[in-house]
């Protein structure tokens, strides 16, 4: 068990699952491109929950940080650039997704109607 500041045992925690969430998501769209994958909405608010916990963590933390929380604050912060370089990528995959729907919504709207018209002359 790890002893010491627990504001920096707290953010180690929160960017080893960031740092995994992101190892997931990088070496699929560099080599499949931007639209390749779609995420999904629970992961969208694992993301979300884990961005808030470190926040918190992080405006809870002693103004003078040891060399722990250093260290910690540089990993959080590199994960923070990974997390940067891929919402691009997530943002395009989202308005691909989102076209995708409309589309699928379009169509089923137009086999409803059809279905409508077709019993009303029956």
């Amino acid at each position: 068990m790890m002893t010491g500041n627990p504001f920096a045992l707290n953010l180690q925690e929160t960017t080893d699952r960031l740092r995994t969430w992101l190892d997931q998501f990088l070496p699929w769209i560099e080599t499949n491109g931007p639209a390749a994958r779609i995420i999904r909405p629970e992961e969208m608010l694992f993301l979300q929950s884990e961005l808030m916990r470190a926040g918190q963590w992080l405006k809870g933390a002693p103004q003078t940080c040891d060399s722990r929380m250093q260290r910690q604050i540089s990993e959080y912060r590199t994960q923070m650039e990974r997390l940067r370089r891929l919402l691009p990528n997530l943002q395009m995959s989202l308005i691909a997704e989102r076209a995708r729907l409309e589309n699928e919504r379009a169509r089923l709207r137009a086999a409803a109607g059809w279905m409508h018209t077709s019993r009303q002359t029956l």
